[in-house]
């Protein structure tokens, strides 16, 4: 009686481990890009991106639609920015053009979170000089606003220094945005141009 019982209680804890690998293994099955992914996002993916109405360079209104009509990688900085965002954006634009390289076009997007200065002669100015196919992105405070909140992103103005020269303090995540599938993924600043494309290029391949 209990050899049976030992064996029954064996059994249930195979069968407990099994369905666990089972939902385990399984959670992330509908997901394309499971294996490309590197980070965690709370609530989902989905909780990132959205719609956006904001002012090319070319002075044009646009919305997220308009934009996001390839593979894109977003940033959100500012042209006067001193170091983080030309460090940054320079670093995303040999990422595409490794990309380019190998065949697999990616868009870079440079949004501003300046609304005061970054007029769009200014964002094509600052596009031009970072890569051919860049697009800048500007707008009024209340639609930059909007278009930073619905990726998440943080930027405040510094209100101690020069009225003119003032800096802004702000995030400094890249985020890959696909037209169907909205965003999939964030880079951040530690990561080099070859590993961004290499992880975009996983992304890409799964399309």
């Amino acid at each position: 009686m209990l050899r049976n019982i030992a064996i029954l209680a064996v059994i249930v804890v195979i069968g407990a481990l099994g369905g666990s690998w089972y939902v385990t293994r399984n959670a992330g099955s509908d997901d394309v890009f499971a294996q490309c992914r590197m980070g965690a996002v709370a609530g989902g993916t989905s909780a990132i991106g959205g719609p956006f109405e904001l002012v090319s360079e070319t002075g044009e209104i646009v919305t997220d639609k308009d934009v996001i009509t390839e593979p894109s990688l977003l940033y959100f900085g500012y042209t006067f920015c001193p170091d983080v965002c030309p460090l940054d954006t320079a670093r995303n634009a040999e990422a595409v053009t490794i990309l380019e390289e190998r065949g697999q076009i990616v868009q870079p997007v440079f949004i501003s979170i300046d609304a005061d200065r970054d007029t769009p002669e200014t964002m094509k100015e600052f596009t031009e000089i970072m890569h051919p196919r860049m697009l800048g992105l500007t707008g009024s405070a209340e639609q930059v606003k909007a278009a930073s909140q619905a990726y998440r992103t943080y930027f405040k103005k510094q209100d101690d220094g020069d009225p003119e020269y003032f800096l802004i303090d702000h995030s400094t995540f890249s985020y890959l945005v696909l037209p169907e599938q909205g965003f999939v993924e964030y880079f951040k600043r530690d990561i080099t141009p070859e590993q961004m494309a290499d992880r975009i290029g996983c992304f890409l391949s799964k399309m």
